[in-house]
């Protein structure tokens, strides 16, 4: 195991996929071969800032959380870890999400489903609890970090429990297009990633889960390995 290093297990849509290439062109970073992007060109932004804008999902690859990043227990290995998972995937069967749309949660903005999917909270849910043994406790320091954002009993109860706030009731399927926006310029935003996803929309397949891996806390999340569900 390297020292600091931390890894989540996140659906990331194939590497081949139209969609692998429209979140990494939107972040500027491929996490499947750690190479940068070209970002697109978004009306009544600069180039720099929708660059400072997007230096937060950078950090990560473009993904949806499943397990929220994690360093390893003390009494576990990576190796331990990737057997686990896939193990886990063995369990689980590929299914169909309906299309995502842009939309604004808070003062970013993601990829979204359309519509519900319980076999998608199913997944979530059954994960989260799945690869917990694997996790290491959360250090003060990143509680007192997520406790800065407005939390409810329950998720802090989630957060002291699972590590994370967002699970369970409380998650919501989301893929990182942006860090935080000015007021001024989300609707614009918005509508230009928007007019860009639209050509590509369309039902997303979720058959696959994927470890990522980060090896320092200033280094970007890189995919280790993915896992087919089912095989």
């Amino acid at each position: 195991m390297t020292a600091g290093a931390r890894y989540a297990i996140y659906f990331a849509p194939k590497p081949t996929s139209r969609l692998w290439g429209f979140g990494s062109s939107v972040i500027g970073y491929d996490a499947e071969t750690g190479s940068e992007c070209r970002q697109p060109v978004i009306p009544g932004i600069s180039s720099e800032d929708f660059t400072d804008r997007t230096a937060d999902p950078r950090q990560y690859g473009f993904h949806a959380t499943l397990k929220p990043p994690f360093s390893l227990a003390d009494d576990t290995t990576i190796d331990h870890l990737l057997a686990a998972a896939h193990a886990f995937a063995l369990t689980r069967n590929s299914f169909v999400l309906p299309s995502l749309e842009v939309a604004a949660i808070g003062a970013f903005l993601a990829l979204v489903p359309s519509s519900q999917s319980p076999d998608l909270h199913d997944l979530a849910d059954a994960t989260v609890r799945a690869f917990d043994a694997y996790r290491a406790p959360l250090t003060a320091s990143d509680r007192e970090r997520r406790l800065k954002s407005p939390l409810t009993q329950r998720q802090i109860s989630y957060l002291d429990t699972w590590g994370y706030p967002y699970v369970f009731e409380e998650f919501r399927f989301h893929m990182t297009l942006t860090g935080r926006l000015h007021h001024d310029e989300r609707d614009t935003v918005r509508k230009a990633l928007s007019d860009l996803y639209r050509p590509l929309a369309g039902p997303v397949e979720i058959s696959e889960i994927a470890v990522f891996q980060q090896p320092a806390r200033d280094q970007r999340f890189s995919i280790l390995t993915r896992i087919a569900l089912g095989s």
